[in-house]
Formats: C-alpha cells, sequence, structure tokens
C-alpha cells in the first residue's frame, strides 16, 4: 500500500460520495486534501465580486471544518497547478496525487501538464471519473460514435446503466493525513484579490443535501410545473452539482427511486447533462464554433445597442427583461427563462449566439461550460439536437403561459407592477388611460419594444434557412 498521497479536488467539493478520495484512502496509508484557487481562471474572471468565488469560498471553509474535525485540514494553495501542484507534491513526499477527471478543454491541458510534471518527479497523477455517470464515449451508437442526438443517447444512457454505476463511493475518512502546521492555511478572499458577497444559496455539502431533501419531497410536481419561474418548482441544485458540493450518483439514485411523472423527468434532465458533457468531450471545438459547421458562415447583424438592451434587460419585452435583471442581480436565471431569452437574442435580436453565451458565463453562479454552450446552441439551432431553426420562441406568448399572471414578472420589472394581468405581458397595448391607472408610461417608465418579433422572425428564418441550404 501507498504510503502518502494527495487528492486535489476541484468540481468535487464534499467529503462523500466521493470518487477520487475514496480511491486515495482505498490505495494509501494517509491522504491530505488540497484545493488550489487557479489563478489562469482568476485572473481572467472581470468582476471582483464574482459569486462563483464566494460560492467556491464558503464551501471549501465548510470542508476544512469538517476535515478539522477528523484531525486533518484542508490544504489550500494560490497559484498555477501546474506548478503548485507538483511542488506540494515534493514538500510532501506524496508518491501521487488523485483528482476527479474534467472534460472542459482548460482543465485536460492543465492536468496534462501536471501529469508530466509529476512523472518528471518519478510521482503519479490518477484520475477517476466523479462528475457524470457515464463519460465520453461510455454510452456510444453501435458504431462506437458519439451521439448527435438526445432521445437516443437517453435510451442508450438507461439500458447501459447498472446498480454498480449509481453505487457510492465512499471514502475511509479515517485515513486522513493529520493536520501539519506547515501545511499551507486557508486564506481570505480579500488575499485572493475578491470580496465576498451574499449569495442565493447556501453553500457547500449541508446546503446541497438539505436542498436535495427538499426538493425530494416535491419532486412529484416537477413535471408539471418545472417550466413556471414564479414557483419553486425546480431543484435549485445546479450549482451544486456544478462544484460538485453533491453528487450526481446521489441525485440519480433519488430520482430513480421514486416513481412518477417528475422523477422521471428530473432523471431526464440530469441525462440532458451528461449528454451536453458527452459532446463537450468528443467535439471540443464547440467551445468556439458551432456542432453544425454550416451555422458558423451566418453573418449576425444584429447591433450593439440591441445586444446591450437586451444584456441590461431594457427590450420592452417583460418576461425577458424581467429575467436579465434577475439573472445580474442573482446570478440565477430559470431554465425556462434561459430559452426565451436566449432564443430572444439570436432569433429576434440575431446576435451572435457566442455574445449571449459569454454574458451568462459571466453571471451564472451555476456556469458551466459544456452546460451553457450546449444549452446556447440548442436555442440558437446550431448546436447538437438543437431546436429546430424554424421554431422560434414567441415571447408574449410564453409569458402568458408560464407566468400567467404576472408574478415574476412584477417581481424584476416592478414599474409594470400596476397593470392588470391581461396586459402585463405586452404593456405596449396599453392606451393612455390604462398607462395613467398603471402609473407607468411606456416609452418613458418602461422601454417600447426595441424590435418587431414578427418582423425579425422572418429575417431569422431567412438568415438560418439560408445556412441549411449551404
Amino acid at each position: 500500500m501507498t504510503q502518502r498521497v494527495l487528492c486535489w479536488i476541484r468540481r468535487d467539493l464534499r467529503l462523500h460520495d466521493h470518487t477520487a478520495l475514496a480511491m486515495a484512502t482505498a490505495e494509501a496509508r494517509q491522504v491530505a486534501v488540497v484545493f488550489v484557487f487557479d489563478t489562469t481562471i482568476l485572473d481572467a474572471l472581470p468582476d471582483r465580486d464574482d459569486r462563483r468565488v464566494s460560492f467556491i469560498y464558503r464551501a471549501l471553509c465548510e470542508l476544512d471544518e469538517s476535515l478539522r474535525a477528523r484531525g486533518s485540514r484542508l490544504i489550500v494553495l494560490h497559484g498555477d497547478p501546474v506548478r503548485e501542484i507538483p511542488s506540494l507534491a515534493d514538500r510532501l513526499d506524496v508518491q501521487a496525487v488523485y483528482a476527479a477527471r474534467d472534460y472542459e478543454p482548460y482543465a485536460i491541458r492543465r492536468d496534462e501538464a501536471v501529469a508530466r510534471s509529476l512523472s518528471e518527479r518519478g510521482r503519479q497523477f490518477r484520475l477517476a471519473k466523479d462528475q457524470v455517470i457515464f463519460e465520453a464515449l461510455e454510452v456510444a451508437t453501435r458504431h462506437g460514435a458519439a451521439y448527435g442526438v438526445y432521445t437516443p443517447y437517453r435510451k442508450a444512457w438507461r439500458e447501459r446503466l447498472a446498480p454498480s454505476d449509481l453505487a457510492s463511493r465512499e471514502p475511509d475518512l479515517a485515513r486522513l493525513w493529520p493536520a501539519d502546521d506547515a501545511w499551507p492555511a486557508m486564506p481570505n478572499l480579500n488575499a485572493l484579490g475578491f470580496q465576498e458577497v451574499p449569495i442565493w444559496l447556501g453553500a457547500g455539502e449541508r446546503a446541497a443535501m438539505a436542498r436535495l431533501n427538499e426538493f425530494e419531497e416535491r419532486m412529484a410536481s416537477y413535471a408539471e410545473e418545472r417550466g413556471f419561474p414564479a414557483l419553486s418548482a425546480t431543484s435549485g441544485l445546479s450549482a451544486h452539482l456544478r462544484f460538485g458540493t453533491v453528487s450526481v450518483r446521489e441525485c440519480f439514485r433519488r430520482a430513480l427511486a421514486r416513481e412518477g411523472d417528475g422523477p422521471r423527468v428530473w432523471a431526464d434532465e440530469l441525462i440532458w447533462r451528461e449528454f451536453y458533457q458527452m459532446i463537450l468531450a468528443t467535439r471540443p471545438d464547440v467551445v468556439e464554433h458551432a456542432f453544425k459547421p454550416d451555422f458558423d458562415r451566418i453573418a449576425w447583424p444584429g447591433t450593439d445597442s440591441e445586444f446591450d438592451a437586451w444584456r441590461e434587460g431594457r427590450t420592452g419585452y417583460p418576461l425577458v427583461d424581467g429575467a436579465m435583471r434577475c439573472l445580474k442581480a442573482t446570478g440565477w436565471m430559470h431554465n425556462r427563462l434561459r430559452m426565451v431569452c436566449a432564443s430572444f437574442l439570436v432569433k429576434d435580436l440575431l446576435v451572435d449566439w457566442r455574445k449571449g453565451e459569454a454574458h451568462f458565463a459571466r453571471y451564472l453562479l451555476d456556469y458551466d461550460l459544456a452546460q451553457n454552450n450546449g444549452g446556447w446552441q440548442w436555442c440558437a439551432s446550431t448546436g447538437a439536437d438543437a431546436q429546430p431553426h424554424f421554431r422560434i420562441f414567441n415571447p408574449v406568448l410564453q409569458s402568458r403561459k408560464f407566468d400567467p399572471d404576472g408574478r415574476f414578472i412584477c417581481e424584476w420589472c416592478p414599474e409594470l407592477a400596476g397593470f392588470e394581468a391581461h396586459a402585463i405581458h405586452w404593456p405596449a397595448d396599453a392606451g393612455p388611460l390604462e398607462q395613467i391607472a398603471a402609473g407607468c408610461r411606456i416609452g418613458a417608465d418602461y422601454p417600447s419594444p426595441i424590435v418587431d418579433h414578427s418582423e425579425r422572425r422572418r429575417i431569422a428564418l431567412d438568415l438560418l434557412a439560408s445556412a441549411t441550404r449551404g
């Protein structure tokens, strides 16, 4: 048995059902847990009050507390992991470093460089699958190719699933390396160049499990209620899945243990997550290019002023504006609204989907490259199993269907709260007396619509059809 090793946590900020830590504690007598605040990532962030950094920091504080209760503690580094991890391995004289595999292009390059550096020192770098049930081509067509359509992927995914795939990977926490005062300690956020900010949900493993337990009690209604942003109908676990404060295996175990449409649909949504991770792993070019290459030829004619109006929530389309204001204020956007806003940017404002994807990447607390890219390309009709190019969301009809009484709109566009429910979805048609009664003048207190949906829909259809014709 190996004497001492490191477990490097990245997207798995928990102690339980943890593949890399379970492997490490099964194969070594002492295991120290390390996290690196990666300056390659942090230095590229435009906002020093980025919510994701606060979320990670709080999750790490809880993790450190849990480790200390067991006589160990978290080692926290700040720098380039390509240098920091091999250097720490040298200082502690460990035989190996364990970590969970990451499928993003930067992470793959980083891990390859770390592996080379460790190998040159005679140390091993061992990667484990943890953030998905099936990775890359573990679920493939009968010819061994990647699926490009979700439904057959989901069918194959479910057929391949075995009980062992969902079994909990529990580490032997009795093998944690006793804390050493010489280990680098947790810095505060100011020392990292960031400031702590409020977050709309609790961070850390305890908060994740509490949210999962609470959602399990209302999972039965998920299929019927998940599309309504004013309801608390979704799991709210996306950020926890992104940072690994909850195990994806635990989520699947809860969903598949229950009968009914709600658990089945939630499990299908988790499989969508696996589908997009598979797309990124097998087609890393989608980060910069359309999954369907023909769509890269499109010269999107949308203007900067219209893009700015969309970003700031002043398009004159209340559901879109409310969603964009919510995103900027909280770092959260309901999934239905993500689709509506993305479709509106691409197919009403005719702006390149990559600009919208980058904006979401800046503000979403649950930002995940595979999910964000996959979702945007789906809405733009450029991606895997994408929405057909001729299907274009009507933002007003979406508003009437999924926010019928205007509760969500009133919360995020309070200037419209005085309108009756029938008018709040399209206040541009309200007459002068109705505007006076509502205390809101369209064009002054709330913007007039910046585009005509019907007209832009025709342009978008021609634009997208031209790409499909080659």
